[in-house]
């Protein structure tokens, strides 16, 4: 039976298919002689950085053989962590995630290398190489699924984040999962899990689940600022935003939450609150936050006056909204958006806004930007959701050509998004105005259903 070939039997037949002397082979790829020779014996262990090496003496792509390096060094030997490390973040670096998956499926037996693995993901986190990181982190978090320790509730803080892409149902089904472990988290962490989350459900329009966080999010960061003013030993910050902020931001999305489900007098009074936070002694970063606050509650007391049905402030609010957000196109969507809708509920014509700014709702670029403030998930959310409240707008008037390309518009964010529960209300609203539609939005609605096998 013929022996599959090895990185060894690669180097040497390349040795001999180029006519090298081995001395010559090694001024090429940089590596002793003595060592390339015990190497190509098999008495002496290949490294990472000696693999390099000749891999590009070679002439072939980086990473060529890790595959074959996987096998031979941490699946059918005994894995040494000198040699296992350099291996992982060579791996990460060149994308080489299939590598890293066989190679940790190996190791894990051996639970001493638990924490080792856990740190490189970790760095690996902070590098931005998300995909690997990712793999190391459900390593951990399988391996350690019995044990009540902060290490496993922080790989199931990480896996949460890395999975708030743009699908929707993974993200939510990520959520459910790392909710059972935010209280093992150490308090400083949980404010921003907490927020994380409240975050996700806020994007995700989940009211039922976002408004218990916003109180465990208040009631955690008056815990820690009552701590820190008692204990003046506590100097160094762990939380991404000053506590304060933590307070103040769980009023804003309760206020939020408060008006999705028609509460305005509450949605009032928690933004008013958040608009009169103050500290004591507020450094620069303080008073930076402070006004943002203030700047949010102004706008959003003009809005939750005008979502219960007081229109003599429409002009006011979206004149706040154009002073203060006047080069942040998304800020002027957002309350075009609550415009829309709004005037949906209370059979307004806002007409006149949105020729105004019909400039600003070409739908064509709405979704083309790249850098935004707001998630990927919260800003799909409210794009599917302002083109829905803007096809209804439309289409109660009479403007079918309008509303329909509105409506087409918001299928298909909903279905790039697995957003099921707002496909389902596109469909149904098609279905009430199908025969107004024309040939052109009919064939592109049947393209539609038929390119992701909805019957």
């Amino acid at each position: 039976m013929k022996l599959a070939p090895t990185i060894r039997s690669h180097i040497e037949d390349y040795i001999k298919e180029k006519g090298y002397k081995l001395q010559q082979f090694s001024n090429t790829c940089g590596v002793n002689v003595g060592t390339l020779s015990a190497i190509i014996k098999g008495s002496r262990p290949l490294a990472m950085n000696q693999l390099d090496q000749i891999t590009s003496a070679m002439g072939l792509e980086k990473g060529h053989f890790y595959e074959m390096y996987s096998v031979e060094c941490f699946v059918e030997a005994a894995p040494h962590w000198r040699r296992l490390e350099p291996f992982l973040y060579r791996c990460a670096e060149l994308n080489k995630l299939g590598c890293i998956k066989k190679v940790i499926i190996s190791v894990t037996d051996d639970r001493s290398y638990i924490e080792e693995l856990f740190e490189v993901a970790e760095d690996l986190y902070n590098k931005g190489m998300k995909q690997a990181a990712f793999i190391l982190y459900e390593c951990v978090a399988e391996c350690e699924k019995y044990q009540h320790s902060e290490r496993l509730a922080l790989c199931q803080y990480r896996i949460f984040l890395l999975s708030c892409g743009s699908d929707q149902k993974i993200a939510m089904q990520a959520a459910t999962r790392f909710e059972l472990f935010v209280d093992r988290l150490e308090e400083e962490y949980q404010l921003d899990a907490l927020k994380d989350l409240a975050n996700l459900y806020s994007a995700l329009h989940n009211f039922d689940r976002l408004y218990p966080i916003t109180i465990n999010l208040e009631r955690l960061a008056k815990i820690m600022m009552s701590h820190i003013k008692q204990d003046t030993t506590h100097t160094k910050r762990k939380t991404v935003y000053p506590l304060f902020v933590y307070q103040g931001y769980s009023l804003l999305l309760r206020a939020s939450c408060c008006s999705k489900i028609g509460k305005y007098e509450e949605a009032l009074e928690c933004t008013r609150t958040y608009y009169e936070l103050t500290l004591i002694e507020p450094n620069e970063e303080d008073i930076l936050y402070i006004e943002k606050f203030r700047k949010w509650g102004k706008i959003n007391i003009y809005l939750y006056r005008l979502m219960m049905g007081q229109n003599e402030v429409l002009e006011d609010y979206i004149e706040h909204v154009e002073n203060e957000y006047e080069e942040e196109d998304e800020e002027i969507l957002v309350a075009i958006f609550n415009i829309v809708q709004t005037a949906n509920r209370f059979k307004y014509d806002v007409n006149f806004i949105l020729e105004r700014f019909k400039d600003k709702i070409n739908l064509s670029h709405i979704g083309s930007r790249h850098e935004r403030e707001y998630s990927e998930q919260n800003w799909n959310t409210r794009l599917v959701n302002f083109f829905y409240e803007l096809a209804v707008y439309y289409l109660s008037r009479s403007s079918y050509e309008s509303g329909m390309k509105a409506l087409i518009s918001s299928m298909e964010l909903s279905i790039n998004i697995s957003n099921d529960p707002y496909l389902i209300k596109c469909v149904n609203l098609y279905g009430e105005y199908r025969r107004l539609a024309n040939e052109e939005i009919n064939v592109k609605y049947q393209q539609i259903l038929q390119s992701n096998n909805i019957a």
